[in-house]
């Protein structure tokens, strides 16, 4: 059982503005006027609108690699391109150690992000002030916002203005799992193995349904906040546990129907070592892929 709510807002941790470098006039192509929607060219657009890529992600610092779970920059960054112009604002509810955010100041966007763990938080806190630092200062005014709490005391905090929302959320309880993935290296490095041991925290929810009803109530208040026309974007994959697997993108989609679902990108990693699962007696497969599922408030 979850931990009764907070009534308390998310405190604000972090508030700066910074001056980022508009991406107008630099990239291959035609940018047109009439492009509502982002600053692509042509070319830039019809290639994003393939429907899988490959990204490996770059490696990271040790106190980004506590996170067990994170997605790379430069993934989000893609994504905040085609669904939002510069100086929008992006949202992340479950933002972790501050990736959404660091891939909307490379982008020139604002955004909001809010993580349970105080420890994340931080840690997201110092890499936007440390990229602040390393920015040229020139082009047009931006804001980076981080609040410390549960993502469903959001609408507390947040008007309805957001023009995107990226995010991805605690793959159930399966971080929890004896001998999930690279439990073991992480123990030896020192690493987290799972998020938190906060009650609040959905991803220690044991019950499968419960914990998609409560995934469900925070996508809930970000459609509440969120403007008529904007995209939401799920990076999800399904789990295996138990000797089944629980189609967590499919199951969640059943859930978030208050979003018009509009399409699926496959995000694929190939230079995952893989491992001989059920070698000579079963089917187990080395999962390198994720669902980017992506939703409109219409």
């Amino acid at each position: 059982m979850l931990n009764s709510l907070s009534k308390d807002k998310p405190r604000e941790i972090l508030n700066i503005e910074y001056k980022g470098n508009s991406e107008i006039g630099k990239r291959e192509g035609t940018y047109h006027d009439y492009n509502r929607l982002n600053n692509l060219t042509s070319k830039e657009w019809i290639k994003f609108q393939k429907s899988w890529f490959i990204i490996n992600p770059k490696s990271r610092k040790k106190d980004v690699m506590m996170h067990p779970a994170k997605f790379p920059e430069e993934l989000i960054e893609n994504f905040i391109r085609f669904f939002t112009k510069e100086g929008q604002t992006v949202f992340d509810p479950m933002v972790g150690t501050g990736s959404t955010l660091l891939a909307a100041m490379n982008t020139n966007r604002n955004a909001i992000g809010i993580e349970l763990s105080k420890k994340y938080a931080n840690v997201a806190a110092q890499r936007v002030n440390d990229e602040s630092e390393m920015m040229n200062n020139s082009g047009d005014k931006n804001n980076i916002k981080l609040y410390n709490g549960d993502a469903r005391m959001l609408d507390r905090i947040i008007s309805s203005n957001i023009d995107y929302c990226i995010t991805s959320p605690p793959y159930w309880d399966m971080l929890r799992e004896k001998g999930f993935e690279t439990q073991k290296t992480r123990e030896k490095m020192n690493y987290d193995t799972h998020y938190s041991e906060d009650g609040r925290d959905v991803g220690n929810i044991e019950d499968y349904m419960r914990f998609l009803d409560e995934l469900k109530e925070i996508y809930l208040k970000v459609h509440s906040v969120m403007k008529i026309g904007g995209y939401l974007t799920v990076i999800v994959k399904n789990i295996k546990k138990g000797g089944k697997i629980y189609p967590l993108a499919w199951d969640l989609t059943k859930k978030l129907d208050f979003f018009t679902l509009k399409d699926e990108k496959i995000w694929c990693q190939d230079n995952v070592k893989l491992a001989p699962y059920g070698y000579g007696y079963s089917w187990v497969s080395n999962t390198v892929h994720h669902y980017c599922l992506i939703f409109k408030k219409e």
